[in-house]
């Protein structure tokens, strides 16, 4: 048994796997650390509760002081790790002594992909990965201001409804052909940007963004190849996530699309594992297909197998992917991998929800896709979801008949 695990990140994953590593009887010491100095926080509402509720947001706080007290956890907060001493089993911080380690987690999540057009700067673009960063945009969400978006996913959307809920103008900008094009089926992509045209977002799909210029009142202009530009008071690029992995990088660990890690977690040392978004992994149910996944759900279950994992208690992580984003009073919820589909089921749902189905070519449920409110579709998408952990091949007729319940078709 380790004496002393570190943690490096403490956000979803890692506060997770701190108090996994209680909860599964581990006594040793505990540290946590972070490079912000807030407590761990919940980062979903940074699009959406963040910059719309209340006069003084406070971060959505993960794990307490009394909570990190309770369970011997210590927090080490601002304080960015600098390297990893494999050899030595240490972890080199800024300002502060070496941590040593016996088991090491990083947690390190991803970082904002920077826009890459000319004029683009830190000056004039805003992006959106921190609690600070939330309040920056908050401060700049007005009453009549105009708010540019560059990028047509789901962080990209849930800031353009947040602009509308705060009476600015929102104009949502994609390079792609059209929104949501990474994860969501082309169907359901098209209610949720009709949504948004019905509350006033201007959407430009399939634009080329030429360069941004600076205007004399302070605004910018996003210039648009073969199209009319785009004025704003505030630029936002939400154009992706990429995983921080400078820390397994300069120690020589691994990569792929992410830390490499095998179906416990462990990354190619043995006494160092990886978790959440920052990590790439074998997933049983979809043929050993290595996926890499920013979602709150995943770094959630990470974070509780990676705890295990490091204990010697782990089994080979399987968890059926899940994610979830709010568009005013509209929720989408994936559940499984939509895109390892060949053939398409729909089944109607109550309050003009619509829940599909994806079958691979062998019958066997691989994803599920909904949008409506939330509590029209989400016990139906859990079911869904357990169908698939189950490796289920429904009928397709029973799967489009709504009044087939889903749980009448568990195996």
């Amino acid at each position: 048994m380790p004496q002393r695990i570190v943690i490096v990140g403490a956000g979803e994953a890692g506060a997770r796997a701190a108090l996994a590593l209680r909860e599964n009887g581990y006594s040793g010491a505990i540290a946590l650390v972070g490079e912000e100095v807030h407590l761990p926080y919940e980062r979903p509402p940074l699009s959406k509760a963040a910059l719309i509720d209340g006069d003084a947001p406070k971060p959505a706080t993960i794990l307490s002081e009394e909570r990190l007290a309770e369970n011997g956890i210590d927090h080490i907060a601002g304080a960015p790790a600098l390297a990893i001493d494999r050899a030595g089993h240490r972890i080199v911080l800024e300002d502060r002594d070496p941590l040593p380690y016996d088991r090491l987690l990083i947690a390190t999540g991803a970082r904002a992909r920077r826009l890459a057009v000319p004029g683009a700067g830190p000056d004039n673009i805003h992006y959106l990965r921190s609690f600070g960063e939330a309040q920056a945009l908050r401060r700049r969400l007005q009453p009549g201001s105009r708010l540019v978006v560059i990028g047509g996913g789901f962080i990209g959307l849930e800031l353009a409804a947040a602009a509308r809920a705060r009476g600015a103008e929102a104009t949502v900008i994609e390079m792609a052909p059209r929104l949501l094009g990474r994860a969501v089926p082309a169907e359901l992509a098209a209610l949720v940007a009709a949504r948004h045209a019905a509350e006033g977002v201007g959407i430009v799909t399939g634009a080329a963004i030429e360069r941004i210029d600076a205007l004399p009142d302070g605004r910018h202009r996003v210039m648009l190849a073969g199209r009319d530009p785009v004025d704003g008071d505030t630029i936002v690029a939400g154009v992706g996530a990429l995983p921080e992995t400078t820390l397994a990088a300069e120690s020589g660990l691994a990569l792929d699309n992410g830390i490499a890690v095998d179906a416990h977690l462990a990354t190619s040392d043995p006494d160092i594992f990886a978790a959440g978004d920052c990590c790439s992994f074998p997933h049983a149910l979809y043929g050993g297909r290595r996926l890499r996944l920013e979602a709150w759900r995943n770094a959630q279950d990470h974070g509780n197998a990676a705890a295990k994992s490091m204990l010697g208690l782990g089994e080979p992580y399987a968890a059926v992917p899940w994610f979830w984003s709010d568009h005013y009073d509209l929720t989408l919820q994936i559940a499984g991998l939509p895109d390892e589909g060949a053939e398409t089921v729909t089944r109607p749902l109550a309050g003009d929800a619509r829940l599909d189905f994806h079958l691979a070519g062998d019958g066997r449920l691989v994803g599920a896709s909904a949008v409506g409110p939330n509590g029209a579709i989400a016990r139906e998408v859990r079911l869904a979801e357990m169908l698939i952990g189950r490796c289920a091949r429904p009928d397709p007729a029973s799967l489009a008949d709504p009044a087939v319940k889903l749980k009448s078709l568990m195996v």
